[in-house]
């Protein structure tokens, strides 16, 4: 991925070998650019949120989702919220492109220069929490024993293969027929609803405000999210809120009750709770599980 205007976007690099390469980026934002895709690439985000614009179609990016460029393509980037972004870009080399494609539509391996029939894809609590575990481990790299090369290829392996899997899930769940301008009606109304999560997830938003905001009546916009996202608008808030929280408390925030109110929450004890469902231990937990190397497990299954 490259840009044609002179931003303010640093990469550097995690992870290299035959099979995958993993880079991270950070970008402070700035005005809208165009940017080229020099390869198929798979992007995670860390934190921050950007809109993807594609013709009249925009995408926006956060953590919640996966998102999928196909080599080749060129597309306009905007920045919705200050602060910017950061994530992670995997590069599956083709042979290993197609391995997993194969597996999930036979198909599209014999399609290369169209591998992702989808802009984007969810991105599950356990994928998020793994995605996140493998960044620190190699960041962590430089002052430990170097890392066993096949366990980050099989980490980086493993995690591709269930994005793309959930991403061909989801794209492939049996929809209701509908009218094309009807699909892109909804489509629309989906992502102008997670641009405006993205950059109010600190204020009290209720099912009204969203709906307001895009125009529709709130069971309208509950319908149309859900099919368009895969999960309640309540479900996809709670998570921005709480990956952002996780990125925080990375960062060694000490005031959780402050972090609690600038995240929405109306108290420490609701933060503290939402957390544990989600992550499996309290946020002071886990604020001393991410002061340490390598990082700790999650006590369980973060799916709720």
């Amino acid at each position: 991925m490259s840009r044609t205007l002179d931003h303010p976007l640093t990469w550097y690099a995690l992870h290299d070998s035959t099979h995958v390469s993993v880079r991270g980026y950070r970008c402070r934002g700035g005005p809208t650019a165009e940017e080229h895709s020099d390869n198929h690439n798979i992007v995670l985000l860390r934190r921050g949120v950007f809109q993807k614009h594609v013709g009249r179609q925009s995408l926006t990016a956060d953590v919640n989702q996966a998102l999928f460029f196909a080599k080749g393509s060129t597309y306009r980037v905007s920045h919705p919220l200050d602060g910017g972004n950061r994530g992670t870009v995997f590069t599956l080399a083709p042979h290993a492109l197609r391995d997993m494609l194969s597996d999930f539509d036979p198909a599209r391996a014999d399609q290369p220069d169209q591998p992702f029939p989808f802009a984007s894809g969810p991105c599950e609590s356990g994928v998020f929490w793994r995605h996140r575990q493998f960044l620190r481990r190699l960041e962590a790299a430089g002052a430990q024993p170097p890392l066993d090369p096949m366990w980050r290829d099989e980490t980086v392996l493993h995690l591709m293969a269930d994005i793309l899997a959930a991403a061909f899930a989801r794209h492939s769940a049996p929809q209701k027929r509908r009218r094309g301008d009807t699909c892109v009606d909804h489509a629309d109304r989906a992502e102008a609803a997670k641009s405006y999560l993205a950059c109010r997830m600190g204020e009290s938003i209720t099912l009204d405000d969203v709906a307001r905001h895009v125009h529709t009546s709130p069971f309208h916009l509950s319908r149309v999210f859900r099919q368009h996202t895969g999960v309640p608008v309540h479900r996809y808030l709670t998570r921005l809120r709480l990956r952002a929280a996780l990125e925080r408390l990375a960062d060694g925030v000490r005031d959780l009750t402050a972090l609690a109110l600038e995240l929405g929450y109306a108290s420490h004890s609701h933060f503290t709770d939402t957390f544990r469902r989600e992550f499996g231990r309290t946020p002071s937990d886990m604020r001393r599980a991410l002061s340490r190397r390598p990082l700790a497990e999650v006590s369980k299954n973060p799916e709720v």
